[in-house]
């Protein structure tokens, strides 16, 4: 008895030349190269980041010591002030470029100076204090316009020219209002008339932090207007650039192909449109998240909420260069890491692009 011929695997046609054709095959291939290469130009950016942080400082007029002095009112001998800069590594006796290397030492150690304006504690558990809102807050609110956004965007382009079109102007001209303005608007309202929520801080004086029902329920009434204001604030770009990408995704002629088949809308919409058009929203979610951190001064300086941005805030004021130096630090390592995930997750979803980099 002769074997029955075998016949090869086939290839859903309208995947082919689409990011999903990799996944219908069975499997993706880690881009290791590709990885490897992003690594190393970020490492450079990482070192060329730091050195600039270390030397900005330097270059302005006054320092920490400076100001501290000032207000100190002469009670401070020359003794004390000179304990200070070396403390903060501010000596003029010592060589810049042994300054530079002695920063790096530091680093190296998880050490990032003193804090002059926080009663001198250490910079990382100030920095430490602060980050944990900013992220929570800003961190769930840019998700929340992320999601909403893009499947908003998608729906729209994939209905073009119907009534749904009439969100992308208004969401727009919203993306155009400062966030103050909302913030100060949604206090006025929600907060002064109707007395729904909190008008600022993170929670109420008095209530003792911890992982109870009290404290989580404060931290989530005071978090409403600021989510709010932030979701309100950044819906319209998402929308507006899904929506155009979407334009654009449903001219390529998988799409066609795949609605000559009968495949069910939704599934073209989703598995084939909105999968391709998403693409430059990733990077662009990622340069969001890595802003986070240092994107939010203004929003909390009205809600007073104690976050990294009111915290960097404070430490321009009182020139404290050891604070200013480990928030930019966080802010640019926030920023690379989010555009390293970033870059892999776009070589896993479009191998294009990975072999365009090898």
């Amino acid at each position: 008895m002769s074997a029955e011929p075998t016949t090869a695997p086939t290839v859903d046609p309208t995947l082919v030349g689409t990011t999903a054709t990799r996944a219908e095959r069975g499997g993706i291939r880690v881009p290791w190269r590709f990885i490897l290469n992003r690594a190393a130009f970020y490492l450079f950016t990482a070192w060329a980041a730091i050195t600039i942080n270390f030397f900005i400082p330097r270059m302005m007029k006054g320092d920490a010591v400076d100001s501290f002095m000032a207000r100190s009112q002469g009670q401070l001998t020359p003794a004390a002030e000179k304990a200070l800069r070396l403390m903060f590594g501010l000596d003029s006796s010592v060589p810049l470029w042994q300054q530079y290397f002695d920063y790096w030492g530091m680093l190296l150690r998880g050490d990032l100076g003193v804090s002059i304006s926080t009663g001198m504690a250490p910079v990382g558990e100030a920095i430490a204090s602060a980050l944990p809102w900013t992220l929570g807050l800003v961190g769930v609110a840019t998700v929340i316009s992320f999601a909403i956004g893009t499947s908003v965007g998608a729906v729209i382009g994939w209905r073009r020219g119907s009534a749904l079109d009439v969100f992308v102007p208004v969401t727009t001209f919203l993306g155009t209002v400062p966030y103050f303005w909302f913030g100060l608007i949604f206090i006025a309202f929600f907060s002064s008339t109707l007395g729904w929520f909190p008008a600022g801080h993170a929670y109420e004086v008095g209530v003792e932090p911890g992982w109870n029902s009290e404290f989580i329920g404060q931290v989530l009434s005071h978090a409403a207007l600021p989510v709010l204001t932030i979701v309100i604030a950044s819906l319209g770009g998402w929308v507006l650039g899904m929506r155009n990408m979407m334009l654009t995704v449903l001219d390529e002629d998988y799409i066609t192909v795949a609605q000559a088949k009968g495949l069910p809308n939704r599934r073209v919409l989703w598995k084939y449109a909105a999968r391709n058009a998403v693409l430059p929203q990733i990077q662009s979610f990622a340069l969001s998240l890595g802003f986070i951190v240092g994107g939010t001064i203004v929003m909390e300086m009205v809600f007073s909420y104690p976050g990294i941005g009111l915290l960097l805030l404070n430490a321009t004021n009182a020139k404290d260069y050891a604070l200013m130096q480990g928030i930019f630090l966080v802010l640019v390592m926030a920023v690379l890491v989010a555009n390293i995930i970033a870059d892999i997750v776009y070589a896993v979803l479009d191998p294009r692009t990975r072999q365009t980099e090898g």
